[in-house]
Formats: C-alpha cells, structure tokens, sequence
C-alpha cells in the first residue's frame, strides 16, 4: 500500500569523478556535472509528483559524492544513526548530515563504527537488513540494533561491483524485497530466502545498471529505466514502475536511492 514518504537529498552541485572507491569509478573517464544535476532534479520531481515531501541538504564543495544522500544516515522513529565513513575522500560528509538533521530537531547518536547509512542498513518491516563485507562494518550492526531498536538481520555481500546492500537489494513493501542472489554469500542467500519467500529475484542485466538501487513507497517504485526486465517483473506483481535516467551518477556507482535517505520521524 502506498504511503507518503518524507525524503532528504542533495544536488549535485559538485558531482565528479576524482578518484575510485568502488569499481563504478573511473577518474579517467568523462563526466557532465550539468547532466548529473538534470538527471537529478528530474528524480526529485518524481517524488514530488507522487506527493512525497522532499527535503534539500546543501551541498559542500570537495565533496562530489555528497548527492549519495543516502549514506549520510539512517533514521527510524525519529532517532537518526550518523555515519563514519570507510573512505576519507568521503569523511566529511558525516558531520554535514548529522549537523543537518540536529538542526532539524532530531536526537542524532554517533557511530561507533564504520557504518553508511541507508546504503548498508534498510528497514525491512519489524527489521533491520544491515550489508556488511565492503563498507559498512559488522560491529555497526550491533549499534544499530541498540540505538534503533530493531531486530538486524545481518547480510554477507561478496560481489565488489554491489558494495553497499542497497545496490543489491530493494525493499519494496513491508513483506517483499527484490534481490539479486548472486551478491550474497550461500548463508545470507538461505536467510533471505526464508525471510521473503516471495522475493523478485532480478537477473544479472538488471543489477548490472543498479536496477535495484531503487526506491519504493509500497507502490510505486522509481528505478533506473534502463531495468526493463526488473520493471516489468514489478509490475507483474502489482507495483508500479517509474523509470528514471541516472546514467551520469550511475558513473560513481549510484542510482536513485543512493541519492535518497528517507526521513522516518515515527508517530
């Protein structure tokens, strides 16, 4: 069922490509700053169109990854985790995030260890599904579970192409996710299978253009349009697939949730 989101994002305003922390990268290829920003307002229409709340944090310069919004914290009930992150070409962007949402009135725990976000730890219904093996380090599943009082489900991700968990896995609703097994250890594979037994399970081709880095209101579901296969498998189960073009962003490994973290302020 479709619910109203409140979602926190950044411009792109100083989006390059100047070095390489995940295999997306290539600093020798070229980039267009002015098209990551069309390509990024066009998102953000998206969401206002399905009348989503969106709200804008500043971008800094030296900071060209800050657009990946979603790594700058993950917030449930109300109560917001920062982040530490792994690299310290991104290390700024902590403090950013959580002074923003300080400002904004939330209580903000500090991390403990290395954690990113919604890019390794998403709210799955009553859990948390928390990435480890890249970025996000498994101690930081513990502080997850202590601060935002949810039970973790811990996840192996063994692909270095799908470095965070939220390139290779999608929440969808409370009781469905779309997944790509191939990402995932054969332990973490059997927890998901027995989690969500009726998972999308999407096909190498889709991943490949971080079809699942993608984000879902319980009905509609904006992904890259380039996943054909996995929007139509959307929609064979009754979500609807809105297709965007993040080609540009997608050159620094993000797509459309990387560049969205969802504001759950609770009751």
């Amino acid at each position: 069922m479709f619910s109203h989101r409140r979602y926190l994002m950044c411009r792109p305003t100083y989006f390059a490509v100047e070095y390489t922390i995940n295999p997306w990268m290539d600093p020798t290829a070229p980039y267009d700053t002015e098209l990551a920003v069309r390509q990024w307002t066009a998102l953000r229409q998206v969401y206002t169109d399905l009348g989503h709340t969106v709200e804008e944090i500043d971008p800094l310069p030296g900071l060209p990854d800050m657009v990946f919004a979603a790594n700058g914290a993950t917030v449930v009930d109300g109560t917001v985790l920062a982040v530490q992150f792994r690299d310290p070409e991104r290390a700024d962007e902590g403090p950013a995030y959580a002074n923003w949402f300080r400002r904004a009135g939330f209580d903000v725990v500090e991390a403990k260890a290395v954690n990113e976000g919604e890019g390794d730890i998403l709210l799955a219904g009553d859990v948390l599904l928390a990435g480890t093996g890249f970025r996000t380090a498994h101690e930081s599943h513990l502080q997850a579970q202590e601060v935002l009082r949810r039970p973790v489900i811990s996840l192996q991700l063994v692909d270095p192409n799908f470095y965070h968990l939220d390139t290779a896995l999608c929440v969808l609703d409370e009781r469905t996710v779309a997944y790509l097994p191939e990402a995932f250890t054969p332990g973490s594979r059997e927890v998901l299978r027995r989690l969500f037994p009726d998972a999308i399970l999407a096909g190498a081709d889709d991943a490949a253009v971080l079809g699942l880095n993608a984000v879902s209101d319980g009905r509609n579901v904006v992904l890259p349009t380039q996943a054909g296969n996995l929007a139509q498998q959307l929609a064979d189960r009754g979500f609807t697939p809105i297709g965007v073009d993040l080609s540009e962003l997608r050159k620094a490994g993000g797509g459309p949730k990387c560049c969205t973290l969802e504001i759950r302020a609770g009751a």
